[in-house]
């Protein structure tokens, strides 16, 4: 009892019990961006000027530049999920993977490019 019909058990129809895990990423997600945009805010109100020196030996520092690195890697993988279900929900077929595909592709690359210009300011390259 509590399968549905049978031909709704026969042509897969029903929950796939996967929605728990996709609500979980986007919590804790949620979560570590909410730590991690305080910690931001807090490190530049404690700068003593915004000048393009001071700002960039603050990001040279590892605990910064590992800090701002989670903050891209937890926004864009947040941005991603919520926008994979904005998809879903409204688009189907070809057009769904279409555009699931396109998602990770912008979201991937928009990521990796902020990741490797923190770790080639933290490096010290020009």
């Amino acid at each position: 009892m509590g399968n549905g019909t049978r031909i709704g058990r026969v042509r897969g129809l029903g929950s796939a019990h996967e929605g728990a895990h996709h609500w979980l990423l986007q919590r804790f997600t949620a979560i570590g961006n909410l730590i991690l945009v305080l910690w931001l805010v807090f490190s530049l109100a404690m700068l003593p000027d915004y000048s393009f020196a001071t700002v960039y030996g603050w990001l040279s520092s590892p605990f910064s530049a590992t800090a701002m690195v989670l903050l891209i890697i937890s926004t864009f993988w947040h941005a991603r999920l919520g926008m994979q279900v904005m998809i879903e929900d409204y688009l189907g077929g070809a057009n769904r993977f279409a555009a699931i595909l396109l998602l990770n592709l912008v979201f991937l690359s928009l990521g990796v490019f902020g990741v490797i210009s923190v770790i080639r300011i933290a490096l010290g390259g020009a």
